[in-house]
């Protein structure tokens, strides 16, 4: 009803806080324009000998960035740590200092930021000089190379910089003087400071959104000041201020602090509290339409609100926390239920329920490759149009220093899959498919790989699923008397078609609808196939191969092994076949070394193997358990090494061929058949090559080349048909 309403009402605006309340007037007059991003740019004030410039330190594209120790590159960007003391600070700076909103100026020394501060008495007439002087001081970005300066250089400008840095520090005896270098410095600070196109720059640039503004932070330390000297500005127009920020962006806010020696500490937390607050996503709201200094107070308010505090003895404020990977949105704080609830009852069970209910993930991040165009070949062309700009660097990127890595990662990768799997293969198959075969069969799909520009990363020969399936095949055929070869040709020409018609019909789309729990139990399939599979082999080592637990190197004399000669009478059924005819020749036994004899000849003759070590085996289970953890290496002969199924140079049957012909084994009927094992094994490639895809192409991976999907899946199409076709 109206009145329990009304009840309702009042109830919360008796529970929301002055800052809340405030802010709900403020963000209330919203006028439908989206509030511009926001990029912070912190300059410090650096004593470079006898100069003064401003040196950048930190920046803030949502996160923040700092200059390592040593000044020569960025930090990684994580969540801002701020001192509970500096927002205090900041808050009272807030107060107590000059807040211009609204400033008309297209330069740095049109804007009047001093002549606020003297009219409302904060500091002397006097100090004015000193403070412009100061302020247009050289900006110095990271992106810039370091400025190494000859001793000539030196001598030259230390006659005109002593001068500079005396009237800075108060000691300079005319106006007038310092004017005219005021002048020069300003004449300077426009030609050298201008923005210019860097490659580090350029690069930068990419993370700020075109309509982004610019918020610069100014905080230093000077002699000639008592107090703080702090001044808020908002231009009326967002305006390029010669070199003050790195990248070309407009600036809409400043936020200078300067202040007496010996809190150089607590000058930059500050700064780093308000760079923090302006890309906030509320409090950015807020100062673009503060109407006051109380406005803007309040949004700090409503920013202590929001904090979570650690205890100092429980956290290491060495450590920097890496980003979310989703972002929580501000517009959970926007409204006012949620300004309350969240402010007053941080960490509640009620707020910690409305944030799960706001914050619900979606079933994947949808890109453009995952989008459905409905037309023929439509995702395939968008996928050629996305990939022809990074064509040319996909190849001569491999040339670079920093990728030899990366090629070597790829290329142990592919060849131990080939021999992993070529093995379990042969096993599976008897060698109709071993080694070799998967060896050339990688070797043929990654060289089309690399010519249509696929993602190097994903799955590029047989996996465990897929071993699986050429098991089952295998004993299928076998036991229906069925020609594997011939059969495993069609449903490979079959699959290879069905994977052509995915492409064209644009049916990547379908796996949005798969979620993370699918990645990762398809993964984990993989995984776990591997495993069982290398654990499965091990065992059976142990079982054909045991270990000779028995054997004493003491003992070593009494272990031997003889073959004994047959009696007489056994001895006449004894016979050796004759190579051109059936007659048969009778060996007089007692002719024959029996003492070197071999086990095989030793069975042959009717002779009887007697001795201890007779049942000896070699150690191939030790040998395999010292292998499998990876503590074997360098004591296999290279001799036969070479010999070895890793570099085999014939095929794995002598009874087999490259070429496998497509008629004359089978009756015709299995020609159509076998469409329908294909089916199954599209599904298991379309799989395997769809969601390693998606693993590998998440944002936290941050890979900046764009790979082609449904070029990947036709690409897999050819890899299935010349695959079968060398089998």
């Amino acid at each position: 009803s109206f009145r329990d309403a009304v009840s309702w009402t009042l109830q919360i605006n008796k529970n929301v806080s002055p800052a809340a309340e405030r802010l709900r007037h403020i963000l209330g007059d919203d006028d439908g324009t989206p509030t511009p991003t926001i990029f912070t740019e912190m300059d410090t004030l650096q004593h470079d000998g006898s100069e003064l410039e401003w040196k950048e330190s930190a920046r803030w594209v949502k996160f923040e960035e700092k200059v390592e120790e040593g000044g020569e590159r960025w930090s990684k960007p994580h969540v801002s740590t701020l001192t509970l003391h500096s927002l205090f600070e900041l808050r009272t700076c807030l107060q107590t200092g000059s807040i211009m909103l609204d400033l008309e100026g297209y330069s740095l020394p049109q804007i009047e930021i001093v002549d606020g501060q003297i009219a409302d008495g904060l500091i002397t007439p006097d100090l004015k000089e000193k403070i412009i002087f100061v302020l247009l001081r050289k900006h110095r970005h990271q992106t810039k190379k370091p400025i190494h300066r000859s001793l000539a250089d030196i001598g030259k400008s230390s006659n005109t910089t002593s001068s500079d840095a005396s009237s800075a520090s108060g000691t300079h005896h005319s106006t007038e003087d310092l004017r005219s270098r005021q002048s020069g410095s300003l004449a300077r600070l426009s030609e050298s400071d201008t923005p210019t196109e860097h490659p580090l720059k350029n690069k930068f640039m990419k993370k700020i959104p075109r309509d982004a503004e610019a918020s610069n932070v100014l905080v230093g330390e000077v002699d000639f000041l008592e107090r703080p000297f702090v001044s808020f500005v908002r231009l009326a127009q967002a305006t390029t201020l010669g070199g003050l920020t790195e990248v070309p962006v407009p600036t809409r806010f400043l936020f200078i602090l300067l202040g007496p020696h010996g809190k150089t500490k607590s000058y930059n937390e500050i700064g780093r509290a308000i760079a923090t607050l302006m890309v906030d996503d509320l409090f950015s709201d807020v100062a673009y339409k503060a109407r006051d200094r109380e406005d803007l107070i309040a949004g700090v308010d409503e920013f202590l609100d929001e904090v979570i505090v650690l205890p100092p003895g429980e956290w290491d404020p060495k450590i920097r926390i890496e980003p979310p990977k989703k972002v929580p949105s501000a517009e959970m704080r926007k409204s006012v239920m949620n300004l309350n609830e969240l402010g007053q009852m941080n960490g509640s069970a009620s707020g910690a329920a409305a944030g799960e209910d706001e914050e619900i993930p979606a079933p994947h991040e949808l890109g453009e490759e995952l989008k459905f165009t409905g037309r023929f070949c439509g995702g395939l062309w968008l996928d050629i149009k996305r990939k022809i700009p990074w064509y040319c660097s996909d190849i001569y990127d491999g040339f670079h220093i920093q990728s030899i890595s990366a090629v070597l990662f790829i290329y142990l990768g592919c060849i131990t899959n080939a021999i992993t799997f070529g093995g379990l293969l042969g096993d599976a198959t008897d060698n109709y498919q071993g080694v070799m075969e998967s060896f050339l069969g990688t070797a043929l799909a990654g060289t089309v790989f690399c010519l249509f520009g696929g993602q190097p990363l994903i799955i590029l020969s047989s996996t465990g699923p897929i071993l699986i399936f050429e098991k089952l095949l295998y004993d299928f055929s076998k036991s229906n008397k069925v020609d594997y070869m011939e059969l495993r040709l069609w449903i490979g020409l079959h699959s290879c078609l069905q994977c052509f018609l995915l492409v064209v019909s644009d049916a990547s789309y379908i796996i949005k609808y798969m979620t993370r729990f699918t990645e990762e139990g398809f993964s984990s399939l993989i995984s776990f196939i591997f495993i069982s599979d290398a654990l499965k082999k091990l065992a059976g080592t142990f079982k054909y191969y045991p270990i000779n637990r028995g054997f004493k190197p003491d003992s070593i004399t009494a272990y031997k092994c003889d073959c004994m000669a047959p009696d007489q009478a056994s001895a006449m059924n004894i016979s050796a076949p004759l190579a051109d005819d059936n007659m048969t020749l009778l060996f007089n036994l007692t002719d024959l070394d029996w003492g070197q004899m071999s086990k095989k000849d030793c069975a042959k003759y009717g002779g009887a193997l007697v001795g201890n070590a007779c049942k000896y085996v070699p150690d191939l289970a030790l040998m395999s358990f010292i292998l499998f953890f990876g503590t074997y290496s360098m004591t296999v002969s290279l001799k036969k090494f070479k010999f070895s199924r890793y570099f085999p140079t014939k095929p794995t049957r002598s009874d087999r061929g490259w070429l496998v012909m497509p008629f004359g084994k089978n009756p015709w009927w299995w020609y159509v058949a076998s469409a329908v094992p294909a089916v199954l094994v599209t599904i298991l490639i379309f799989m395997d090559q769809q969601i390693s895809a998606v693993i590998v192409n998440r944002k936290e991976n941050k890979l900046k080349v764009f790979y082609t999907r449904k070029m990947i899946t036709y690409i897999y199409c050819i890899y299935i048909y010349t695959h079968k076709q060398t089998n």
